[in-house]
């Protein structure tokens, strides 16, 4: 079977509303109807560097701006594009994002809905154990750099 290897980039973008922490996640459904929520991420464009992807796509797909504070981390994983027939070796790079400004109801048609939602909703609201385990490394990062355990609002 063929394969080939795919990079993609994207973002935790955060922000402390009423001294609550919230991050955005986006929903969309799978090729089997599926609801899925996950964190803002895209394919890597002829030119661009990973920290301008990830910016551009939380931009398409959030309809927020922010500013990048730090790389979180990457995740790797196979999967099979029916498009394509074959399997691909897929690696998304995460970055930290503080909000800058936009609103999440100015997402592309590629998401359902982009939704502001507190961390922890947000722990338990993502479909895939990598991007909580992404999640979880952004909230440790943003403990230390507020001064509290932001998990625990």
């Amino acid at each position: 079977m063929k394969t080939k290897k795919h990079t993609s980039s994207g973002g935790v973008v955060y922000k402390v509303e009423d001294d609550e922490l919230r991050v955005i996640l986006i929903c969309h459904h799978n090729l089997r109807g599926k609801l899925i929520w996950c964190l803002p991420k895209g394919s890597v464009e002829q030119g661009e560097t990973l920290p301008q992807t990830a910016l551009r796509e939380v931009r398409e797909e959030t309809g927020t701006n922010g500013k990048i504070l730090e790389k979180i981390d990457h995740i790797q994983y196979w999967f099979y594009s029916r498009q394509e027939e074959m399997k691909i070796f897929k690696t998304v790079h995460f970055y930290l994002l503080e909000y800058l400004n936009g609103n999440v109801d100015d997402h592309d048609g590629e998401v359902d809905e982009a939704r502001w939602v507190p961390l922890q909703k947000g722990l338990d609201m993502l479909t895939h154990n990598s991007e909580r385990s992404i999640l979880e490394k952004a909230a440790r990062y943003l403990s230390a750099r507020l001064g509290h355990d932001v998990t625990n609002n």
